[in-house]
């Protein structure tokens, strides 16, 4: 039977000793931290996301700004938004709400974000600084699954790990992260050739490949830690990862439940970065 890894806990935990960082900040310097989210469109699953994400901004004591702009409006007008937040001294945090309508071009718009007050990690100047070894804003869900394993003191050093999903929000800067920590790392996706006999012999799987279910015992081995980062909906409109979950369970030592696992790390991430972001700011 396997350890669960409760992302939950993990985040109120961190919350709470963020909610006294901010006030102590505030009590010592008179800065708060301030995060602006900007949000394209109306799409359902983005407003979900963005309202998770002032709801934690006032509840770690931040000053929280969403602008919402209509689906039409044009890339130079949301560049120009930016810019605005880029010079307004009150927010050390900008996170602009992916995906973006098609007509606007999202590698233009992360490259308008001052890479000081990128609290996402996609700027190309804070990737540079994870491949360098000297992370300064990292993605929030692989930030967020580091602390997990910290957490649960899961050693990372000389073990193999194996990334299922390639993107540039998971796959790859979480390739970085457990080099970092000294672990083998191979980074696979839905080409690479007989990909469970890759998978099998990860001591560390993190799973973010978008498919419900894809993983089943057949690609875990036996005591390996398993890290799902799916979010899908089944058939009946139920959350599910990207491992099956009751499978696979029996057979891991650790794993991380969907929901409740990688999740609420996430955002606990972007709130704790924005600190960070705060904090510099003081100190420069």
């Amino acid at each position: 039977m396997a350890t669960i890894i409760d992302g939950k806990a993990l985040a109120f935990k961190k919350q709470t000793e963020l909610v006294e960082k901010v006030e102590k900040l505030k009590a010592e310097t008179g800065v708060v931290p301030g995060l602006v989210v900007i949000l394209v469109g109306d799409d359902p699953a983005s407003q979900v996301y963005v309202r998770n994400k002032e709801r934690s901004a006032k509840k770690a004591g931040f000053l929280s700004e969403t602008v919402r702009l209509s689906e039409s409006i044009s890339e130079e007008e949301l560049i120009q938004v930016i810019e605005q937040y880029n010079e307004d001294d009150r927010f050390h945090g900008i996170l602009v709400q992916l995906p973006l309508p098609a007509h606007i071009n999202d590698k233009r718009v992360i490259l308008a974000i001052d890479p000081k007050k990128d609290v996402d990690g996609f700027h190309p100047i804070n990737t540079g600084h994870l491949w360098n070894g000297r992370p300064v804003m990292v993605p929030c869900t692989p930030a967020g699954i580091m602390e997990l394993l910290r957490e649960y003191d899961i050693d990372l050093e000389g073990k193999t790990a194996v990334i299922i999903g390639r993107s540039n929000i998971v796959g790859k800067p979480m390739a970085q992260l457990l080099l970092d920590k000294n672990a083998t790392v191979t980074l696979a996706h839905s080409r690479t050739r007989h990909l469970a006999r890759v998978t099998k012999q990860a001591d560390v799987l993190i799973v973010a490949i978008g498919q419900g279910h894809f993983v089943t015992k057949e690609f875990v081995k036996e005591g390996a830690v398993v890290i799902d980062v799916g979010m899908n909906r089944d058939d009946n409109g139920k959350l599910i990862g990207d491992v099956k979950f009751d499978e696979v369970e029996p057979l891991a030592s650790f794993i991380t439940p969907v929901p409740g696992g990688v999740g609420p790390m996430t955002i606990t991430m972007l709130m704790e970065q924005t600190y960070q972001s705060a904090l510099r700011s003081v100190k420069a």
